[in-house]
Formats: structure tokens, sequence, C-alpha cells
């Protein structure tokens, strides 16, 4: 049996603030496969972002294990994590965080230099991704002269350039109409479709359900998993 990429064991985060500790995340256990299509959803509060944080190795937990592809990270320093980031999760944000005078090919190779790739490979792979997420006719093109869809597909096309293990992709739709909203989530299937990990963080149900598998937290702990629901609708049967 293959090993998950994500296994998360009894991760909890505290925070101080002033002389109180806040307690986020409660022990959280949480296994997901390669090739898995995940939502986390959660109200105001419930400590969705604080895990994203966590699965994307931008924070380390207060206590608990997680083993990403193999390697525990929960205990990796900053600059170890700096560089499992960017082997191994290609980030999409709702705001886009596009390089504002950089072209669209630019800021699509710019992972590839921190992760120390030549120039002509850069440009190579760069074109490439553009190409898979339909702006093959954009790629001198600047954030301020594409759409916002348009520069949510760059995004995209950076967090794949690095073919990482997970594209982990917060509220991607956050700042887009209904139309183009419908537009970039197709564009998450295909990806999927492809064979990527992909793990959405969302508030809204009719994103979420373009996931396989639902993941609801409520006040720092797992309230709902729907693939256990159906595991336990099969065993039922």
């Amino acid at each position: 049996m293959t090993a998950p990429l994500i296994k998360i064991k009894n991760i909890t985060r505290d925070f101080i603030l002033g002389n109180e500790i806040v307690y986020v995340l409660k022990g959280i256990d949480l296994k997901i496969n390669k090739g898995e299509y995940v939502a986390l959803m959660g109200p105001s509060g419930s400590g969705k972002s604080t895990l994203m944080n966590l699965l994307g190795c931008l924070d380390t937990p207060t206590s608990g294990q997680y083993i990403l592809n193999g390697k525990d990270v929960s205990q990796m320093k900053d600059d170890e994590l700096a560089g499992i980031r960017n082997k191994e999760i290609g980030f999409v944000f709702q705001t886009f965080n596009l390089l504002p005078r950089t072209t669209a090919l630019d800021n699509v190779a710019l992972p590839m230099i921190y992760a120390g790739h030549s120039k002509a490979d850069r440009k190579a792979r760069a074109e490439e991704v553009l190409t898979q997420v339909g702006l093959a006719d954009r790629m001198d093109h600047q954030p301020n002269q594409l759409s916002g869809g348009q520069r949510q597909r760059v995004a995209v096309a950076r967090a794949l350039v690095n073919r990482p293990s997970i594209i982990l992709a917060d509220e991607p739709t956050g700042n887009l109409d209904s139309k183009t909203s419908e537009e970039i989530m197709g564009l998450f299937n295909e990806i999927h479709a492809l064979g990527n990990t992909v793990i959405l963080v969302t508030h809204e149900e009719e994103i979420a359900k373009h996931a396989h598998r639902i993941i609801r937290l409520r006040d720092g702990i797992i309230e709902s998993d729907n693939s256990n629901i159906i595991e336990k609708e099969l065993a039922s049967l």
C-alpha cells in the first residue's frame, strides 16, 4: 500500500495574544493521498486558514507531526521549509500575488529561479504551462493588461511550473465573478485530471462541490470528512 502524500498526526497550533493562549487547532489527524482533490471548509475562526498555512509549510505546528511526501516537516527550520515549499507546493491565492511590472512569462518562471534552473529551461517550461492554462497568446502581457480570470490563470501556471506534489489554492475564485469562477474551477478540474493533488480552501459550497472530498472544520477540529461518510456507507452495504 502506498504511503499517503500528506499525513498529519495530532497537530495542534496555539497562538499567544497578550496574556492569553488561543488554541486554534486542537489535535488534527488527516491523511491525503496522491492525486486526491480535497476542499477544506469551515466558518471564520474554524482553523481552516491555520491548517492551510501548516499544510503549505508557511507555519509549523505547536505539537504533533506532519509528514509530507515522506519527509517530517513539522520540526524543520525556516530555510528548510522554504526549500520544501518551492519544490513540493504550488500556491494559488485569492489576490493572484503577481509582480505588477513583469510579464506573465517572467511571473510564471520566477519559482524556477529559486529552484536553480537555467534561463532556457525556465523559458521553455513557463511557455509550456502558460499554454496549458490557455494563455499562449498572453505571455508578454503584464498583469494590468490582463483580466482577473487571466491573472488567476497566470497564477495557476506559476503554481504548476516546478511540477509540485500539491497545488494549494486559497479562495482562488474570491475576487472573480461567477462566470470566470466557473472557468477557473474548470481549469482546476483539468489539472486534477492530469494527476495533480489539489487542496482547495474555500467558504463557498458551489466551489467546494468541484472537489471529490470535503473536509469541514469547526472550532479547531475536523467536524466531518465526506470520504469517511462514503466509506461507512459502503461498509454498511
